[in-house]
């Protein structure tokens, strides 16, 4: 008895993917380029409440300005000293209105920024003399911190800086600064495995990312608020 096969079944005819010249790539990907460099980049005023030169809340904030430049595309964070502010005292102000150099100089600053990055060390269960003297020049006269977006970190003993976080947000009612909810970031410093080196930097990777956390949070709000 003979066995007969079937035919054999034939592939479907294989059409070469067509790819666009290399002169035609090379004009995409350079105009793809310029689309993304001709949006607008976030400009992210970065400050600290503390002035220590190790400072792990300035170190929060350096890790934050590498991280954006890494992975967080169209944001860039740029540190604003305070430690040239004088205290505050209105009797330094000129009748016109205008303020020392190094006020004015800081006042420009935080008047250019799209949004705030805060490291907010906690001292006495509240914030930092330097970031409260900061925050009390800024707001003088014309408010530069009215109606932009922020978000704050910090890094410390207990709460990790927490309770200094609250204040922060209390006062920034008054200053019509708009806070991001979510996430919070509050680093317990002290705990092992060390968080930062002895100069300050953090060397924690899960740190790093939950600070890019925070910044696409921000991004994403700061974007938000600025459509409306």
């Amino acid at each position: 008895q003979s066995r007969t096969h079937p035919p054999p079944r034939r592939r479907p005819a294989q059409h070469p993917r067509l790819l666009p010249p290399k002169a035609e790539r090379s004009r995409e990907t350079r105009e793809s380029m310029e689309v993304a460099a001709a949006k607008p980049i976030l400009r992210v005023a970065a400050v600290c409440g503390s002035l220590r030169r190790a400072s792990y809340n300035r170190g929060l904030l350096r890790a934050a300005a590498e991280v954006c430049e890494e992975s967080v595309p169209g944001m860039r964070v740029e540190h604003v000293d305070i430690s040239a502010l004088p205290l505050l005292n209105t009797d330094l102000e000129t009748p016109d209105g205008g303020f020392p150099p190094a006020v004015e100089a800081f006042r420009d600053r935080i008047a250019s920024a799209d949004c705030f990055l805060f490291g907010s060390p906690e001292y006495n269960y509240s914030i930092a003399t330097p970031l409260k003297n900061a925050l009390d020049w800024a707001s003088r006269g014309n408010n530069c911190w009215a109606d932009k977006p922020a978000a704050i970190v910090s890094a410390g003993g207990g709460f990790g800086g927490g309770r200094s976080q609250y204040h922060l947000r209390q006062v920034g009612v008054f200053l019509d600064l708009h806070f991001i909810n979510k996430p919070e970031l509050f680093v317990q410093a002290f705990q092992q495995p060390p968080k930062f080196d002895n100069d300050g930097n953090l060397i924690d990777a899960e740190i790093r990312e939950r600070i890019k956390k925070v910044l696409l949070s921000l991004q994403a709000f700061t974007l938000r608020v600025q459509k409306d």
